[in-house]
C-alpha cells in the first residue's frame, strides 16, 4: 500500500500571496518548499483513489480511468475545487464518497456531470474496494468532515485532516489496533490558546500520544508553522515528520 501526499498546504497554501515571512520568501525561490492544497493518492492492489480534490489541475495530472474515484473528506473549496472542472468530462462516471453534507460545494450537486455523489459515508462505515478497506471517521471541523482509515496488504494508515483534536469515538476506534502511519492535520505552530478549527502542534502531539502510531506525518501545514520549523524542526520527536508535496509513504 502506498500513500502519496499530492499537496500538504492549508487553505492559503505556501507561499501566501503578499506575505514576506521567511517561509514564504524561501518557497518562492525553491519549488520544493511550496505547499499546494491538501490532498493525497492511496494505491493498494489495483485500486487508486484520490483523497480530496483541491488541486485545480486534476484533469492534467490524471488521465481518464487512471483512478477509481475520490474519497472526499469535506467540501471546503481548498479540498474540493478540482471537482468543478473534473465534472465536465465525458465518457465515464467517477464515484465521490464523502460525508453527508446537504450543501456540498457551489452547484456540484445540481450539476454533477460525470461525478456520482449518491453514496455518502455514514460514521464508522467500512467499504471494501478490492484489496483496500476504507473506514469513515468523524472529525471536528466547521463543516461535516471525515477522516479515513485505510487498510490493506497488512498495513493501516489513518488520514485525518481537517480537524481540531479528535472526537472521543474516533480516538477509541483507532486505538483498537496499532497504526503504521498517522497523517494528521497540523496547521499552526504551538499556540497560547487552543485553536478553533485546525490543530496546532500542541493538539497534534496530543493526538499522536493518544494513538501511538509507528510513524506520524503532519500535513495541512500553514506558512506560520513552516516559519516556526526553520528554527525548531529538531524539537519534533523521532517518529514525527512534516510532510511535503510529493511525499511517498
Amino acid at each position: 500500500m502506498r500513500l502519496t501526499l499530492l499537496g500538504t498546504g492549508d487553505a492559503r497554501q505556501v507561499p501566501v500571496y503578499g506575505c514576506e515571512c521567511q517561509a514564504c520568501i524561501r518557497a518562492r525561490f525553491d519549488e520544493r518548499l511550496r505547499r499546494r492544497p491538501c490532498c493525497a493518492l492511496i494505491e493498494c492492489g489495483d485500486q487508486r483513489w484520490l483523497i480530496d480534490s483541491g488541486l485545480a489541475d486534476l484533469t492534467e495530472r490524471f488521465p481518464p480511468r487512471s483512478f477509481n474515484g475520490v474519497l472526499q473528506t469535506h467540501y471546503h473549496a481548498d479540498h474540493a475545487q478540482g471537482l468543478l472542472h473534473l465534472r465536465w468530462g465525458q465518457g465515464l462516471v467517477i464515484p465521490v464518497h464523502g460525508p453527508v453534507d446537504p450543501e456540498g460545494l457551489a452547484d456540484l450537486y445540481k450539476h454533477p456531470g460525470i461525478l456520482d455523489f449518491n453514496q455518502p459515508f455514514e460514521a464508522f462505515e467500512t467499504r471494501s474496494f478490492g484489496a483496500l478497506n476504507v473506514t469513515a471517521l468523524p472529525l471536528l471541523h466547521s463543516k461535516p468532515t471525515l477522516g479515513y482509515l485505510l487498510e490493506g496488504e497488512g498495513r493501516r494508515i489513518a488520514y485525518l485532516t481537517d480537524t481540531v483534536g479528535l472526537p472521543p469515538a474516533t480516538t477509541a476506534w483507532l486505538q483498537r489496533q496499532p497504526l503504521d502511519v498517522l497523517v494528521l492535520d497540523c496547521s499552526m505552530p504551538p499556540q497560547p490558546q487552543a485553536p478553533r478549527n485546525h490543530n496546532d502542534l500542541n493538539l497534534a502531539m496530543q493526538c499522536i500520544d493518544e494513538l501511538q502510531p509507528e510513524k506520524a506525518v503532519l500535513t495541512h501545514v500553514g506558512h506560520t508553522f513552516d516559519a516556526w520549523l526553520i528554527a525548531h524542526r529538531a524539537e519534533l520527536p523521532g517518529n514525527v515528520s512534516v510532510g511535503f508535496d510529493g511525499n511517498v509513504l
